[in-house]
């Protein structure tokens, strides 16, 4: 190697060993100060008195124009339209991230399914009754009486569909608290 200075570079032996630098104190810092925050971000954080219904609000610089890209897509405007669907999908995702975190530990839920279980809800309900002829039983309960206004709501909505035969009226009867209450719809039997 030549001691000549090339094109960038200064001669051999004016460069500093591998290892050593020539500044003691290192690169001096700018003097121009670096910008924290775009200009951008300084316009979001900016206010805004707008006029809604004839009453002043303060709104963010963003909240504005998140109201304007709004009323863009009810307007129409295919591209604002995909933002505001941008911001629900944002929006569902976090929700589901803070339900998954927040939600409380897995509960199991068994049922059973007992006919003893719909004859309790039919008694809350008053849609049936006990049968006065087992009381004394403990098998009253198994024994139910339909109420006269639910079989006779029934009847009323049945719509279409064949007459009711001796049989099953009889059966119907059978099956209701006062038989004889009941208004049997036109057209009903045969």
């Amino acid at each position: 190697m030549t001691d000549k200075p090339t094109r960038g570079k200064p001669p051999v032996s004016g460069r500093f060993r591998k290892g050593q630098s020539g500044n003691l104190k290192g690169r001096p810092k700018s003097k121009v100060a670096t910008p924290t925050s775009s200009a951008i971000e300084v316009i979001l954080d900016k206010t805004l008195i707008v006029n809604r219904n004839g009453k002043p609000r303060e709104i963010s610089v963003e909240e504005a124009l998140q109201q304007h890209t709004l009323q863009q897509a009810l307007e129409g405007n295919r591209s604002a339209q995909r933002e505001v669907l941008k911001w629900i999908i944002r929006r569902d995702k976090y929700h589901a991230a803070e339900n998954q975190r927040n939600s409380p530990n897995a509960v199991t839920v068994r049922y059973s399914y007992c006919p003893d279980n719909a004859n309790e809800a039919l008694l809350l309900l008053k849609v049936a009754a006990p049968n006065p002829k087992y009381e004394d039983n403990d098998k009253a309960i198994e024994h139910l009486l339909l109420e006269p206004w639910a079989v006779q709501a029934a009847l009323t909505r049945r719509r279409g569909g064949k007459k009711l035969d001796k049989k099953e009226v009889e059966a119907i009867r059978q099956c209701i608290h006062d038989p004889d209450s009941l208004r049997w719809p036109k057209g009903a039997l045969e």
